[in-house]
């Protein structure tokens, strides 16, 4: 498994990995179909975020196909710019497989080399895998969001999660 920094001519591939994700997942923000990203739109988005030093999307390739991403969204104020909000995501057949850690692993020492210190997520309180994960790599739970999220009819909250480097 490959796992490197994303670029423009993965932009329909990165698309398509995203789409996969979410109609894969209980736990995504966005729900299976709801997102309307043209593969121009998705070459944009990357465009924004090579253009910034403190914001990044990793993938993971195995066989010449992604299997999933992380992306570290840095802030955009002077006073933040030394934190990053990750989203992960994994495709269904490629999770438990070591996919997440390497990901994880590889974001971190592109954080350290961006002079990064602080990594923070949310995750839905329930979602024990993902969970499970963001713990092994070091993350502790900060807080709780409230009914931040409505899945399938029912309100259910999220953790505020975070590593300092």
């Amino acid at each position: 498994m490959l796992v490197r920094e994303v670029t423009l001519s993965d932009a329909e591939n990165f698309g398509y990995l995203t789409q996969q994700v979410e109609m894969t997942s209980d736990f995504m923000l966005w729900e299976a179909g709801e997102r309307k990203a043209s593969p121009g739109q998705q070459r944009k988005m990357i465009e924004r975020i090579d253009a910034d030093d403190n914001s990044t999307i990793l993938v993971a390739e195995e066989k010449n196909q992604l299997i999933g991403f992380v992306m570290a969204i840095g802030g955009t104020a002077k006073r933040n710019r030394h934190s990053v909000y990750l989203v992960i995501g994994i495709l269904k057949e490629s999770r438990g497989k070591g996919v997440g850690t390497k990901l994880f692993e590889e974001l971190e020492k592109w954080a350290l080399t961006h002079q990064i210190h602080r990594l923070e997520l949310t995750v839905v309180t329930r979602n024990v895998a993902g969970l499970g994960l963001y713990q092994k790599m070091g993350f502790e739970v900060e807080g709780t969001k409230r009914d931040s999220l409505l899945i399938d009819g029912e309100y259910v909250d999220e953790y505020y999660m975070s590593k300092l480097l």
